[in-house]
């Protein structure tokens, strides 16, 4: 096929959970971890699709799961598609570098999903590179390379830099690759090295990376659910006038009305299974907001809260903040133990989550965001938050609800709550500790 364009190709995978981006399971869950996955993937099409319309290339997306009716649901049927194939990662580029040559392509790239730097113009440098240079790469951060391209002329040389030999994901990939092109008499092109994301210390950066650029809300509200139909609307209510903000509900499985609600409210649903932690990092994942504020699905917040969320953490040396508590219920024990609350915020800086805890969404990730704990999670967040800065107490307060002290008893909520920090603080397990607090019913 003659006259045939320049191809573009993108690795990438359909986000299945439990099998996408594996090592992000243990801090997103395998919903998140697969949620995540896709966010990347579209902002890599995104670039790609930019690159073929500047620059008049073809572009095909070689998927792994799924099938091809499912990612053109996905992602549009603007683009080709084809599995990627069999094989170790080299045999699998080689072999779709090779169909794009014998096909006619005079120039081809190759390229992952998992960059959240990426962008049109590197693309374009990458091709550009391949009329002065037999072989292009794209160097990343932890030693291997995100972009790979060669001229048709020069590729029976260079497809022997992804044969055999090569331990996919280990540190010298880049360095075994270049040395193999010389040894062929190949000349190569380096683009600027970026960093793609494999594990939980990669997000940080992946996702000031994703947003840099972008008009995004100011403020994403992140709201773990499970059965929550009966709190849900009213909590939703409260954030409804407010339409600069993003709101995420992210549903544990209910099996109430709990997303039926959510949806209604025309607010972003999310999947993600328990515990709590995990359903606040995936929602955290997904959020576009410069500020999280981590909003439990019984609790109401005040009127202007996003003004005072800004104004507490543009205070100096903050590093988060949070609502005074107020319960939703009369008698003087609930106010004893709201001024308890708000004395502890204040005084020691250590707020709870029903007290919706926000923080900007660098400091989240720098700081290890939630630990995968199935209780307990914001109190070892907010102790660490505190090695970073002061955590502010907002002038509002956010009203929760006060269905679990009219349940179990105020006395003796008191007293499972003080028993499972003891224990926290004393290292028990924090599954004796959830078990302490959550009561299987008998």
């Amino acid at each position: 096929m003659s006259g045939a364009p320049d191809r573009l190709i993108l690795f990438t995978r359909f986000p299945l959970p439990g099998s996408a981006k594996t090592r992000l399971i243990p801090v997103l869950g395998p919903e998140g971890a697969a949620a995540f996955q896709r966010r990347l993937s579209e902002h890599a099409v995104q670039a790609a699709d930019a690159a073929r319309a500047q620059r008049g290339i073809s572009l095909e997306i070689r998927h792994a799961d799924g099938t091809t009716a499912q990612m053109q649901q996905w992602l549009g049927s603007a683009f080709s598609y084809r599995p990627q194939g069999a094989g170790d990662l080299g045999g699998r580029m080689e072999a779709c570098l090779r169909a794009a040559f014998e096909e006619g392509a005079p120039r081809a790239v190759l390229i992952g999903a998992d960059i959240p730097a990426l962008t049109s113009a590197i693309l374009a440098q990458a091709f550009e590179a391949l009329t002065r240079h037999d072989l292009v790469l794209g160097p990343a951060e932890d030693g291997g390379y995100y972009l790979i391209g060669a001229t048709a002329e020069a590729f029976g040389r260079s497809c022997a830099c992804l044969g055999p030999g090569i331990a996919w994901g280990s540190t010298d990939v880049l360095a075994r690759t270049m040395a193999r092109a010389r040894e062929a008499g190949l000349t190569f092109a380096l683009l600027a090295t970026l960093a793609d994301v494999d594990g939980p210390g990669d997000l940080p950066a992946a996702l000031q990376a994703l947003c840099r650029g972008k008009t995004g809300p100011a403020l994403s509200v992140v709201l773990p659910a499970l059965n929550e139909a009966g709190e849900l609307a009213q909590t939703l209510a409260a954030l409804a006038p407010n339409r600069g903000i993003e709101v995420i509900v992210v549903d544990g499985g209910s099996t109430d009305a709990t997303l039926a609600i959510a949806r209604k409210a025309g607010v972003r649903t999310l999947a993600a299974r328990p515990p709590r932690s995990v359903q606040m990092n995936a929602g955290a994942a997904a959020a576009g907001g410069a500020t999280l504020l981590f909003l439990h699905a019984d609790t109401r917040l005040p009127k202007g809260f996003e003004e005072q969320v800004q104004r507490a953490l543009a205070r100096p040396a903050a590093a988060a903040g949070a609502f005074r508590l107020r319960i939703d219920g009369a008698g003087r024990g609930l106010r004893l133990v709201e001024g308890a609350a708000n004395w502890r915020a204040r005084l020691l800086q250590m707020p709870y989550g029903d007290q919706a805890l926000f923080v900007k969404r660098d400091v989240f990730w720098e700081a290890g965001a939630f630990l995968p704990l199935p209780i307990m999670e914001d109190f070892e967040f907010v102790r660490r938050l505190k090695t970073r800065g002061r955590i502010i107490l907002a002038p509002g307060s956010a009203l929760t609800s006060a269905r679990r002290w009219r349940r179990i008893g105020l006395l003796k909520t008191w007293l499972v709550n003080q028993r499972v920090i003891a224990g926290y603080c004393l290292g028990c397990a924090p599954e004796r500790l959830a078990a302490w607090y959550r009561p299987k019913k008998p």
